[in-house]
């Protein structure tokens, strides 16, 4: 059996000190060590997306990284989306296109869209279905996921009122 390692970890903006086996992925120390658990565990092998979080402001899947890895890099999740109560951007714009549904897939979805718009301000329905092809949903046909997406492109750059 192999020893625990003490790890810092930067996440959401709090350092945190705790002790992980040399196996445990970031995943399990997100949802199990800190208590975290608006990352979902979907398949485990990096495929659904469920898991995703930002790692140094780029989309991981927190399945596949080790914890012990991630010492002095900045692990944001979706609780850490937007600081205070209100939604971010992204969010609102999922809960006004009608886009969550059952709501397990969203948090992985939310942070690769995040990711996308601060990338592309204008993105097109190509862009953003490419952005989120590798986050899964089988509740939708995905038109609300994308509806959201757009929406929330519009409401980043001005050109569409709503929640900012």
């Amino acid at each position: 059996m192999s020893a625990d390692i003490p790890i810092k970890l930067s996440v959401n903006g709090e350092d945190r000190n705790i002790f992980v086996t040399p196996t445990r992925t970031l995943l399990e120390t997100l949802r199990e060590d800190l208590d975290l658990t608006g990352t979902k565990c979907g398949c485990n092998q990096g495929v659904c997306g469920s898991c995703t979080v930002f790692c140094d402001g780029l989309p991981i899947r927190a399945c596949l990284a080790l914890a012990v890895t991630m010492r002095g890099r900045e692990i944001v999740t979706i609780e850490g989306a937007h600081p205070g109560d209100m939604l971010s951007v992204v969010q609102q714009a999922f809960v006004d296109a009608g886009a969550v549904q059952c709501g397990f897939c969203i948090p992985g979805m939310i942070v690769s869209a995040t990711a996308l718009l601060q990338e592309t301000q204008t993105p097109s329905d190509h862009d953003i279905r490419e952005a989120l092809s590798g986050n899964l949903c089988r509740c939708t046909g995905y038109a609300k996921i994308v509806a959201a997406v757009s929406l929330a492109a519009r409401r980043l750059n001005g050109t569409v009122g709503g929640a900012t």
